[in-house]
């Protein structure tokens, strides 16, 4: 009677064994299942976000405003990210042009007032300290530190080298395309020049700097959303100019000749 119970007691754990590694082998067929689904609908969706990554930006820029103007405190001066400080800039700027331009004041004069003011002031203050009681003024060395004059001019030599190797590339021959959109900027380059003098024009490029890139980055999308229906009109235009000048001219014989 023992041995009856016994084994019927082992044959339901068996039972009991058997259902649940059977239920476990479902479970798992089941996850697998709903991992496979998960994993189609996250490569279907991904196509879709990239789409929505990908959008349109002025000149391909991939990365914001400030990176683009370098990221330091420059950026934040064109970006007006302290309005005092832009401010003050773009109000220094003006005062240098009106005194230049609309005054008509000199370089050199104006040097040589601003440093007699200075001197001076400070040496009738230095003087008259000791007769009010008052301790004078010290004056803190001033010395432009090495490795900032060598980074600059090494900035300096690498734009310049940069350059001049723009510029042997055009005159190469080797990219019609590149070559037309350069004597097209120095001409109107030329005409700009023509109209204001050096002076002018650097400041009126100094407000666009304060002004462009304020406005650009807070219109950013309407103004991307202009320049690529801008640029594909552009692209239109150019294949149709390439189709009836640019195609007909000889470029390979004329390498050729000349090689």
């Amino acid at each position: 009677m023992a041995d009856n119970v016994a084994g019927e007691h082992e044959q339901h754990e068996h039972e009991q064994s058997f259902v649940e590694s059977v239920t476990e082998k479902i479970s798992e067929t089941f996850h697998k299942e709903d991992s496979s689904d998960s994993d189609d609908e996250a490569k279907k969706s991904s196509p879709v976000s990239d789409l929505k990554d990908k959008v349109y930006r002025l000149f391909g820029r991939e990365r914001p405003v400030h990176k683009v103007l370098g990221g330091g405190k420059a950026a934040d001066i064109f970006l007006w990210k302290d309005k005092k400080v832009s401010a003050g800039v773009l109000g220094f700027a003006t005062v240098i042009w009106v005194l230049f331009e609309l005054v008509e004041y000199h370089l050199l004069t104006l040097v040589c007032h601003t440093l007699i003011l200075a001197l001076a002031v400070l040496f009738l203050w230095s003087n008259a300290a000791s007769f009010i009681n008052k301790s004078a003024p010290k004056f803190p060395e001033v010395a432009l530190p090495e490795d900032i004059v060598l980074g600059v001019a090494s900035a300096i030599r690498t734009e310049i080298n940069t350059g001049l190797a723009v510029l042997r590339n055009i005159a190469s021959g080797k990219d019609l395309k590149k070559f037309l959109a350069v004597i097209a900027g120095l001409w109107v380059l030329s005409i700009v020049g023509s109209c204001w003098n050096f002076l002018t024009l650097l400041y009126t490029s100094f407000v666009l700097l304060h002004t462009v890139p304020y406005l650009y980055d807070r219109y950013e999308d309407k103004v991307d959303a202009y320049a690529e229906k801008a640029e594909a009109e552009i692209k239109k235009q150019y294949s149709v100019f390439n189709v009836k000048v640019l195609s007909k001219i000889p470029v390979g014989t004329l390498k050729q000749k000349f090689a």
